[in-house]
């Protein structure tokens, strides 16, 4: 071994021989290194840092000894490692150079094996020089006991690395790093040593029985290994959506009688006992005297001369918002003397328009007022010559209440000369969702041109010249003008700011009864039973779903008409494509009285099938989404959505054609297997009550189906004779 040890500091007496001993030497490092990788596996815990100092210093003083190239050549191994693993692994690094350079002192198999492979050279006839035999005796010498050292180094080392490794135990620390040594090669004798350092955390997984405890790293953890509930964040709302005037929900418990509404005149009074109407609802009784009193004073300014702020109603369908605009508007203009444009409403549809003109003229009868309906159901040229009348003196206004639906109302604003909105004072927009989302058509934007347009003549006076409303100033107060207020209404009501900022509101007021109702769960606590709710549902209406399959839906409906024997039903469908095969399959199979109503057929057609559906003519009325805005259609005892809505204000207003009023009503939905999670959810996430799950048993159908099957006949007959036609 003391051989071995010398044949590395012999001259160049025996140049061949000492070549094979360095590279034998060699081998013997890279196969001690290789039994080390296998089985070293240590952890430097952070506490640790002064025992590694401790152990870089020992290292130092080491490799100097034991023939390392010089101290300038281990700092630059040190800074070298240092940048690859980083700062946050100082202690791995020190761990991985002292296993490099640990592998002189782990050599006694390596060593002995050494010995018995010299004396094999030694026979083939090698033998030291004698005038460097006393020298490289002492050298010998001094590399058995830094051996020895090395040894009882490695010892303690291996102690350590017992305790670190309990330590680790008791800590729950189930991290485990792999450290591969550098691997040296040479070629030639003349190249230096290079070292590859790798480091692997084994992925760790926790058992049931533990804690999902995140593994030690280097590296910032963003987040928790935990399931959490995702807190939905509350949106900060303005003031008047935030605390808006409650309305009570139940119609029939909360009924006021018309004369407990104070400012109501007498004609108006009088009007309402005639046609049946002895008490208000919960909505008319708040909505009602708020328009008045902003009108106090007079339609010609606000109240103290200040612009009266605009009404929002969110309220359920059926109940009364129609009436609570129509009231105030016709007291508020009972006294103009000129004729002018002074209140507008503008509806989405023709049929809902027709509907709210039917009002004004009730109890505008007997006055002066005259109302105007602006819908495209007359020419162009006939709708001009009621709106204005040219004299002598110019044109005159011929309609003091204008109900228009957006695109004509633009068309006559651009192209019926003498029609000004100059004095118009009340701006109704009912179905006001619905008006929102076709704001893209500009129609409010030529709406409010049109009322703050400066007037052609120069000589008129300017005592009450419009302008647009801007920051109250002193200035802006010493000239009166005419107000402009709005007033919303819908059943689905949005309450995103960003949308209502597109309708330009002043100081708005919000009227709802869409809230969380609460009850008293212990001594001054509360819980809100539908904290997410949007929408508000008629209190007497029951609603069911039905599941089926799509070839069995006409089915059903054939069930619920001829078994159930349901009367006055109004099914709707997602197009008029489906509403017209529906409408020709039910009446091929006979025995129900059944019509259609969508834009298939003209205005007029529209308007002679809804009173025969109303009078109880007609069983069933098969309609698209024409009638499910805002149409009261008098006598619907259940609606049964054929086609599954695929939004939930859709879905309000489809069955809110029943159960209007404070009276009860029935709403069915058919829903395919594939559409009832999204459809449930959908209810769910607007805070809607559970639907009850409806099922038809299948011997119930049996006695259809042949009937069934002849009428699929005749409509696959009828369908190719329309296709004829329409190609001829």
């Amino acid at each position: 071994m003391a051989l071995f040890r010398i044949n590395r500091y012999l001259g160049g007496e025996e140049d061949a021989t000492e070549d094979r001993s360095q590279a034998l030497l060699e081998r013997l490092r890279e196969q001690a290194r290789a039994r080390q990788l296998k089985k070293q596996q240590q952890v430097l815990l952070p506490s640790d840092e002064l025992k590694q100092k401790k152990t870089e210093n020992e290292l130092h003083q080491k490799l100097k000894n034991s023939g390392f190239d010089s101290e300038n050549e281990y700092q630059r191994e040190a800074k070298r490692k240092r940048g690859q693993s980083g700062e946050g692994s100082c202690g791995e690094e020190e761990k991985k150079l002292r296993k490099d350079h640990q592998v002189s002192s782990d050599s006694e198999k390596p060593l002995a094996e050494a010995d018995s492979d010299l004396a094999g050279e030694t026979a083939n006839g090698y033998i030291p020089a004698k005038k460097k035999k006393n020298e490289n005796g002492k050298k010998s010498s001094l590399s058995q006991k830094k051996i020895e050292a090395d040894l009882d180094e490695n010892n303690r080392q291996q102690e350590n690395k017992s305790n670190l490794k309990r330590h680790q135990a008791e800590r729950d620390i189930p991290t485990e790093v792999e450290t591969n040594g550098a691997e040296i090669a040479e070629k030639d004798g003349s190249e230096k040593v290079k070292g590859n350092q790798s480091t692997k955390e084994e992925v760790w997984k926790p058992t049931s029985n533990e804690k999902a405890t995140p593994p030690p790293s280097s590296f910032l953890v963003l987040g928790g290994y935990d399931r959490r509930a995702v807190q939905k964040i509350q949106p900060i709302l303005p003031q008047w959506l935030a605390q808006p005037k409650l309305v009570h929900k139940r119609i029939k418990e909360n009924l006021v009688p018309i004369q407990d509404v104070e400012g109501i005149h007498p004609k108006l009074l009088k009007k309402l006992q005639m046609n049946g109407i002895e008490s208000f609802f919960p909505v008319q009784r708040e909505v009602i005297p708020a328009i008045l009193e902003s009108a106090s004073s007079g339609f010609l300014v606000g109240r103290g001369g200040y612009q009266p702020s605009d009404i929002c109603v969110s309220a359920p369908t059926g109940s009364g918002k129609t009436l609570s605009f129509v009231i105030p508007v016709v007291q508020a203009l009972l006294k103009r003397v000129v004729c002018q444009v002074r209140a507008l409403a503008v509806l989405p549809t023709k049929e809902l328009a027709q509907q709210v003109s039917k009002v004004f003229n009730i109890y505008t009868d007997g006055t002066d007022l005259k109302v105007v309906l602006v819908t495209g159901q007359k020419s162009f040229g006939k709708e001009q010559e009621t709106l204005v009348q040219r004299t002598v003196m110019g044109y005159c206004s011929l309609a003091d209440i204008i109900v228009a639906t957006p695109g004509r109302l633009v068309d006559h604003i651009d192209q019926t000369p003498g029609f000004s909105l100059r004095q118009l004072r009340f701006l109704i927009i009912d179905e006001a969702d619905r008006m929102i989302d076709d704001m893209h058509q500009k129609w409010l934007h030529q709406v409010v041109k049109a009322v703050f347009r400066a007037e052609d003549d120069s000589g008129t006076n300017m005592l009450f010249q419009r302008t647009e409303p801007g920051p109250v100033t002193a200035a802006s107060t010493c000239c009166p003008q005419i107000p402009l207020q709005k007033l919303l209404f819908s059943a689905t009501l949005t309450r995103n700011p960003e949308k209502l900022q597109e309708l330009g509101l002043y100081q708005p007021r919000l009227f709802t009864s869409v809230y969380s109702e609460k009850r008293a769960v212990t001594a001054g606590t509360e819980m809100e039973q539908n904290a997410e709710k949007k929408y508000t549902l008629p209190e007497g209406l029951s609603q069911y779903y039905v599941p089926c399959n799509l070839n069995s839906k006409p089915l059903f409906l054939l069930y619920f008409m001829l078994r159930m024997k349901f009367t006055r039903v109004l099914c709707f469908t997602n197009s008029k494509q489906t509403s017209h095969r529906l409408f020709l399959l039910i009446q091929a199979f006979g025995g129900v009285n059944v019509a259609e109503f969508s834009s298939r057929l003209t205005p007029s057609e529209r308007q002679r099938t809804l009173k025969e559906f109303e009078r109880g003519k007609i069983q069933l009325l098969i309609s698209t989404d024409a009638t499910a805005r805002g149409i009261d259609v008098k006598g619907v005892k259940c609606v049964i959505n054929y086609d599954a809505p695929q939004f939930i204000r859709t879905y309000i207003h489809r069955v809110g054609r029943t159960a209007r009023a404070g009276k009860v009503g029935l709403a069915f939905t058919m829903l395919l297997k594939v559409q009832e999670w999204k459809f449930l959810q959908m209810l769910r996430d607007a805070g809607s009550p559970d639907l009850e799950k409806q099922l038809v048993k299948s011997e119930y159908l049996k006695p259809l189906l042949q009937q069934y099957e002849e009428a699929l006949s005749k409509l696959q007959k009828t369908v190719k004779d329309e296709r004829a036609q329409k190609r001829a």
